[in-house]
């Protein structure tokens, strides 16, 4: 009941918003980074059971039950057929755990974050990229808490065409933050990956985009960290086969990921704002193919 009572009092929005917002947070998130890192399995015990006071962290599905870091913790694995796939060809599964946030059609160039809140899809993906595949497509925010299982996997087979880093800011979003910050993704640290779909040769886009706490995104067919510091190139081609639930890469923390589809592309049945979703499971349905 005490603890019950103590994620109350940190829910409340104003306080939420105070502590999570209005501090240094680029700095908060880079001590956060380094303390995380620190490989000592007394202290990573510690430190697990203090955010379990905040959070639901279940590790029953981890495939180890030991860390010798909390980073370890966070961007742990799962333990061999925690996930199903979705196997039907037409589906287009999520490519993490998460809790859908804004979805559906993109009117002409602009999508919502929260009601009231609309961005422009150009600015999330930065001045050097074409979003206009995605003009009066389909899009949906997935967002991953700091309890969830931090991996993102493929959504569907493809090629992976090119990458794009675009540092920033690190705030909160959560929908508190959301709310009341002004196109929140478009001002934080972020990626847009490109993925070339094997069937039908559709274009998505998949946006991480980092928060406070979380500012490091790790993608593994570059081998590479983007982090705060990351100093380029912002521009990184490539061209990589992923399959579909292939893990492509993973948050250091919890965050945000925005998936973006053509249009033609349906959103699954079942998906809407609140809705709680695990990767593998369907999230948008493809065009037929001609």
């Amino acid at each position: 009941m005490k603890l019950t009572a103590l994620r109350r009092f940190f829910q409340q929005e104003d306080l939420n918003f105070l502590l999570t917002n209005r501090v240094p947070r680029i700095l908060l998130t880079r001590l956060t980074g380094r303390f995380s890192r620190i490989e000592n399995r007394w202290l990573a015990r510690v430190s697990i059971a203090v955010w379990r006071l905040f959070t639901d962290l279940d590790l029953s599905e981890a495939k180890q039950q030991r860390f010798d870091s909390l980073h370890d913790c966070f961007t742990r694995e799962l333990v061999e057929g925690a996930r199903p796939i979705t196997t039907d060809p037409d589906v287009l599964i999520s490519p993490c755990d998460a809790i859908v946030g804004a979805c559906g059609e993109v009117a002409g160039t602009r999508v919502f974050q929260a009601k009231g809140f609309p961005y422009e899809i150009g600015e999330l993906f930065g001045p050097t990229q074409d979003a206009t595949p995605f003009h009066d497509g389909v899009y949906v925010t997935l967002r991953l808490t700091s309890a969830m299982y931090h991996r993102f996997h493929a959504p569907h087979d493809g090629r992976i065409e090119h990458v794009t880093y675009l540092s920033g800011d690190t705030w909160n979003v959560n929908p508190i933050a959301l709310a009341r910050v002004e196109r929140l993704f478009c001002r934080n640290e972020r990626a847009v990956l490109r993925l070339r779909l094997a069937r039908g040769g559709h274009q998505l886009a998949i946006v991480p985009v980092a928060a406070i706490l979380v500012a490091s995104l790790r993608l593994h067919f570059l081998d590479v960290l983007l982090h705060l510091r990351y100093r380029g190139p912002n521009e990184m081609p490539c061209d990589t086969a992923v399959a579909k639930g292939k893990e492509l890469g993973w948050f250091e923390h919890g965050s945000t990921i925005i998936v973006f589809a053509p249009r033609g592309f349906l959103l699954a049945e079942g998906i809407g704002s609140g809705t709680h979703i695990r990767m593998g499971q369907p999230l948008m349905r493809m065009p037929a193919v001609r």
